[in-house]
């Protein structure tokens, strides 16, 4: 039986700068990462303006700045009857020295942090380990019973146990914490094609009858995201991937002179997508942070941004308890209560485009009901600066800013 201050269940992007962070404020934290490496494709690789401020608070952006990267500025979405590209965010009209979001394939920005925290006497990764239970002592959360991959078991007990592993956390396995669900109108395939010299850049919409695609600028090939209605992948499947691209092509025309690229069904990828979150991200001895404790939409692509604001929020709140040894219920109360606001807030905007968007969009519907409303309200947005501002700075840093503990600023 091992023991450690903080156990972080979970190494994606939440677990990683949590680990970072209590290591170098002195706090003893072991990160458990059931897989062996970092190496899953179509996962959120977007690096937003207040993750870019955190590494450069941490003294990273230079080493970060080094890896391969794809500068975003503009979100462009095809509007009127022409369907042209409007730009409906400016990004790099913010203030700021990080007025882009960073393209970065995940794992490059997960071994950085890794091997930064890996500097820290007081951090531990062990890979190829995965939590399997809580060890649950008279009530309270005291670690987690692991399972590793050759087949060994164990158990790992801790002062506080930080769930990071996602919306398949095993802290949504209890009851006491009521996971909510809203409807989602649609899934997601992700797959790539090419980019080409002259292509639009950044962030980039397509709509088509009944069809909704978002496409991410990665230099030399698009990453996509094509919006079918929930529950309906085996049936579209079924239809033929020349039904598809046609489909796809409708929507984004410019695109048809590259499609024999995609190949087989094996190349596109299914999200399920959820929108959920726990009434209550905690109990004594156990935090829920990141899409343990709410699994965003792919609506705005901010679900990593949250997650990653969720992670500097408990550090910043659970440093001094850490140090003394002793979390009580209300210091991980204060972690939630924090990060409440956004996370009802920024799910309550991704209702409104599942209902008012998205779900007529794929109706065959107007978009709002009213396609003179969505017109109306699109020009208002890229008239007015101030306007054109909003949807550019919630993209970059949310609805609110954290700060590191100084405990782990260098």
């Amino acid at each position: 039986m091992d023991r450690t201050t903080c156990c972080v269940v979970g190494g994606g992007p939440a677990g990683m700068v949590l680990g970072l962070l209590l290591a170098r404020a002195g706090v003893d934290v072991t990160v458990l990462e059931k897989h062996g490496d970092f190496l899953r494709d179509f996962r959120g690789d977007t690096v937003h303006p207040s993750t870019l401020a955190l590494l450069d608070d941490l003294g990273l952006a230079e080493r970060f700045a080094r890896l391969p990267q794809r500068r975003v500025t503009t979100v462009q979405l095809p509007i009127g009857p022409d369907r042209s590209l409007i730009t409906v965010g400016d990004i790099g009209a913010l203030r700021g020295k990080y007025n882009y979001i960073a393209m970065v394939p995940q794992w490059d920005l997960l071994d950085l942090l890794v091997d930064e925290a890996g500097r820290e006497p007081s951090f531990s990764v062990r890979m190829n380990t995965e939590a399997t239970s809580f060890l649950m002592e008279r009530g309270r959360v005291n670690g987690v019973r692991y399972r590793t991959s050759d087949g060994r078991t164990g158990e790992l007990r801790a002062t506080l146990t930080v769930a990071c592993d996602g919306r398949g956390s095993i802290a949504r396995t209890l009851p006491e914490l009521g996971l909510e669900n809203f409807n989602c109108p649609m899934d997601a395939w992700w797959f790539r094609l090419p980019r080409h010299e002259g292509d639009p850049s950044g962030l980039v919409g397509g709509v088509g009858d009944r069809f909704f695609s978002a496409l991410i600028d990665r230099g030399d090939y698009w990453q996509i995201a094509a919006l079918i209605p929930k529950g309906t992948d085996a049936q579209r499947r079924a239809e033929g991937l020349d039904r598809f691209m046609a489909r796809f092509t409708s929507a984004v025309p410019w695109l048809s002179d590259r499609t024999h690229a995609l190949t087989s069904w094996d190349h596109v990828k299914l999200l399920d997508v959820r929108l959920d979150r726990l009434r209550r991200w905690h109990r004594p001895g156990l935090l829920c942070i990141g899409d343990a404790a709410h699994a965003m939409s792919p609506v705005f692509g901010i679900g990593i941004n949250l997650a990653v604001e969720d992670a500097v929020a408990a550090a910043r709140h659970l440093v001094g308890p850490l140090g003394e040894g002793r979390v009580r219920l209300e210091d991980v109360r204060r972690v939630q209560r924090r990060r409440w606001p956004t996370t009802a807030g920024t799910q309550a905007l991704q209702r409104l485009a599942h209902a008012r968007v998205i779900a007529p969009l794929l109706a065959g519907e107007p978009a709002f009901g009213n396609p003179r409303l969505a017109k109306h309200l699109t020009e208002l947005i890229t008239t007015s600066r101030r306007l054109n501002r909003l949807p550019a700075y919630f993209l970059a840093y949310g609805a609110l800013r954290e700060r590191p503990p100084e405990e782990s600023v260098r």
